[in-house]
């Protein structure tokens, strides 16, 4: 028996709607009307992960996208996760997010398989992922399946904007995400995910999300910062159970490959909501899929080379301090090269003013704490300079 047929499950029960009332933006054209349209000959599933790990949720993801036959079937897999910063493919984690308090704090750090920015997951925080094959991936077309099941239940007024964020404007003096977005695209399958937040923990966001580390250079993928609002500061009576029905149904009654409403005639067609667990006996090679999601080397060691640069102060014999620049070069999260620029007046033509740090600590992991053990290994003192800036990050996100 094949994984989709396990899943199987008819959806009998008529979902309960507000009146929809942007019929503009809708067909309601009959499911029977055009029989030789190839939107008959795909079916949907909804499938809701029970796991809340983020590693399990990446790794269950990705299975799909490399296991599974998406040409008759499309599917949309709707996640949650306890705490954690989820950082893009390309992305550096010790400059997206604050990596000493989130470890205070418990929040695990887990590299995605896709491109994008940061973001902060917690249990307030739904994730969607849809799969289809390459030729039929179709962000747009995901994006408003969410923001007419948000109008259809809940009168929201949703856009998606040019880097296909989902917004809210109108009676906002700036425009709030609600939601980021991101893609792997393969052959021949592809899926695009996205973020909704619902009832996210905003101090615990912001907090995670701080850059507390500087001096670094890398040409790794950067986050963009926008302001967001949660779905319950909008709507206080969404929560988060009605919110998956809502956006459940709503792709099940959408047509496969238009924006079309086939009403509840196709959601008979369809093989409805089915919850599963992620675990090796369901998707043989999970484990090792697992496995390398919550690796050292995946989520740390995957990242763009880059260098980390501090400014130092070495006094001498004769009560004179000589200021220097300390330069770390990692490449694979792994300290390659320690140099240090000399003064000019130090130099001699014979010699670069270029030199290597003889140190036990080259080869090992980067991390904030082997920097700072560098300095006081060589006897000198950090040059803090201010470079501050007034800026407010309350209800802020590292868009993904």
């Amino acid at each position: 028996m094949s994984l989709i047929n396990r899943f199987m499950i008819v959806a009998k029960r008529r979902p309960q709607y507000n009146d929809f009332c942007r019929v503009s933006n809708y067909s309601t054209s009959s499911f029977n009307e055009k029989r030789n349209n190839p939107n008959d000959s795909i079916t949907k599933s909804v499938f809701i992960s029970q796991s809340t790990d983020v590693f399990t949720n990446l790794a269950l993801e990705d299975w799909f996208y490399k296991n599974q036959d998406f040409t008759n079937h499309h599917v949309l897999l709707l996640w949650r996760n306890n705490p954690c910063i989820v950082i893009g493919r390309h992305q550096n984690p010790w400059i997206e997010h604050n990596i000493q308090l989130a470890k205070k704090r418990g929040i695990v750090l887990a590299r995605r398989n896709s491109g994008g920015g940061t973001v902060y997951h917690d249990r307030g925080n739904l994730n969607l992922s849809f799969f289809t094959p390459r030729e039929r991936y179709n962000r747009k077309y995901n994006l408003e399946i969410i923001t007419r099941a948000l109008y259809r239940e809940w009168g929201i007024e949703a856009e998606v904007n040019k880097r296909d964020d989902i917004i809210l404007k109108e009676k906002y003096k700036v425009s709030f995400h609600i939601s980021g977005t991101a893609a792997k695209l393969g052959r021949p399958n592809a899926y695009h995910h996205c973020t909704l937040l619902v009832n996210v923990n905003k101090t615990a966001l912001n907090l995670a999300l701080e850059k507390k580390e500087n001096g670094i250079e890398t040409n790794a993928t950067t986050s963009t910062r926008s302001p967001i609002k949660n779905l319950v500061d909008i709507n206080s009576h969404i929560q988060m159970d009605k919110l998956i029905t809502a956006i459940g149904w709503e792709y099940l009654r959408t047509k496969a490959l238009v924006l079309e409403d086939g009403g509840q005639d196709l959601i008979q067609r369809q093989k409805g909501f089915q919850y599963i667990n992620p675990t090796e006996d369901w998707f043989p090679g999970l484990d090792k899929l697992i496995s390398e999601f919550r690796s050292w080397e995946w989520n740390y060691g995957k990242t763009p080379n880059f260098t980390v640069t501090r400014i130092v102060d070495v006094p001498t014999e004769d009560n004179k301090v000589h200021r220097f620049n300390l330069a770390l070069e990692i490449q694979n999260g792994i300290i390659e090269e320690i140099k240090m620029k000399l003064p000019a007046d130090l130099v001699s033509r014979d010699f670069n003013e270029d030199v290597s740090v003889i140190t036990n600590l080259r080869s090992s992991r980067y991390d904030h704490e082997v920097m700072e053990n560098i300095i006081t290994a060589i006897g000198c003192k950090t040059v803090t300079l201010n470079t501050s800036q007034n800026v407010d990050k309350s209800n802020m996100i590292a868009t993904q």
